[in-house]
């Protein structure tokens, strides 16, 4: 049976051609007779799947432990650039889990060198009240090194049933801190408090745990980090494609032109954005990110081309090997949305495009688009309107 043959529907505002319906049929009527499946969309395995489709490499066969890999966490020496040259103190821009400014500062404290120790950070930078006012402290206070400070959640547990603690006791306890309870039910805590004292569990760590809000599980902070490091195998050694698939799945907001203009206009623009400090707006808190990923790209040695009539995707950076080349998407065009992109390289696809004037009726651009990719260069091949092309 189709879901359809059971459960009232209604189109999306009365619209019957639209993919989308939505029904007000009530789930849990049928929630013990129907297997329920969320499959959701996320940018890790995509980017991991277009890198796989332009290589051909199995991603699944990539060494976590690579060392030129695991110094981009120290150091994007590994990238053949400087900290100046990139405006970043390590080689982890870009990388899921590991680009964010919050956790590269996290880097440059921690200076990690193992996969386990990514793995703690991993759980220190998605757990709440764990590094900041925690972890963070105890490490600049030379209280505990790094290794010894509590990362994800499944680390309590372990840590307590070697001080000795009961494993049904040391269980509870790391569920009651992971969900942040400690300094909520602070009459159970204070029995816990003996328990671990019994234990001789030193003060810092019980302190720490009853700081703590929430906890991240191991298991989800080891998937990540492997994500993140098989990404950055490819940064490292096919730095054409890893370009090419976090500029097509991670970003959104582009200033094209100046990422065509290449390594001087994209710092300089960098610069200006950055003097704006907490004035900048979210659009351009976007472009800082993308000008960031295209600084280090520019610096490598990978140029961005000018989008391209005949060759431009709708929505994917299209590389270029020989010449070391990225050619942007439609998409990047701001104010060109991704439905208008996806028309044109439609229409593109049953006969190129005779004149601008063709451009604007068969790939439904508005005139102000258009005027957009004359000032660009994009449609100067292109005579004005069908007529003159016939003479």
């Amino acid at each position: 049976m189709d879901v359809f043959d059971f459960t009232p529907f209604q189109y999306p505002a009365d619209d019957n051609t639209s993919l989308w319906r939505t029904t007000h049929f009530d789930y849990h009527a049928i929630d013990q007779d129907v297997l329920k499946l969320d499959i959701l969309g996320h940018d890790d395995p995509t980017v991991l799947r277009m890198l796989q489709d332009l290589s051909g490499i199995d991603v699944t066969t990539l060494p976590p432990s690579d060392e030129k890999v695991l110094s981009l966490l120290r150091s994007p020496e590994a990238l053949g650039v400087t900290s100046d040259d990139i405006m970043c103190p390590t080689g982890t821009l870009g990388l899921p889990e590991l680009g964010t400014r919050f956790v590269i500062q996290m880097l440059v404290e921690t200076k990690p060198e193992t996969f386990g120790e990514l793995v703690k950070i991993s759980g220190l930078s998605h757990g709440t009240d764990v590094w900041a006012g925690n972890a963070s402290e105890l490490i600049k206070q030379n209280v505990v090194p790094f290794k010894d400070v509590i990362g994800c959640r499944d680390d309590i547990m372990v840590n307590l049933i070697n001080w000795g603690v009961a494993p049904k006791t040391a269980f509870k306890i790391m569920e009651f801190v992971r969900k942040g309870r400690a300094s909520k039910d602070p009459s159970t805590w204070k029995e816990y408090e003996e328990i671990l004292r019994e234990h001789k569990i030193p003060e810092w760590y019980i302190s720490s745990c009853k700081k703590i809000k929430y906890m991240f599980p191991k298991a989800h902070a080891c998937a990540y980090v492997l994500s993140a490091l098989r990404v950055a195998w490819f940064k490292v050694y096919k730095p054409l494609y890893y370009y090419a698939a976090y500029f097509s799945v991670r970003t959104t907001d582009f200033d094209i032109e100046t990422m065509i203009k290449g390594h001087d206009a994209i710092r300089a623009k960098l610069e200006e954005l950055q003097a704006k400090g907490f004035d900048r707006t979210n659009k351009e808190e976007g472009v800082m990110g993308s000008l960031e990923i295209a600084l280090e790209a520019s610096c490598r040695g990978i140029r961005f081309a000018n989008l391209d009539l005949t060759k431009s995707s709708s929505r994917n950076f299209v590389v270029e090997e020989e010449t070391n080349t990225l050619i942007p998407p439609f998409r990047t065009i701001d104010g060109l949305g991704d439905n208008v992109a996806s028309t044109i390289v439609e229409e593109r696809e049953k006969q190129p495009f005779l004149s601008i004037e063709d451009v604007q009726s068969r790939g439904k651009v508005s005139k102000t688009l258009v005027d957009k990719m004359l000032s660009m260069g994009v449609l100067n091949d292109l005579p004005e309107s069908n007529q003159l092309s016939l003479f």
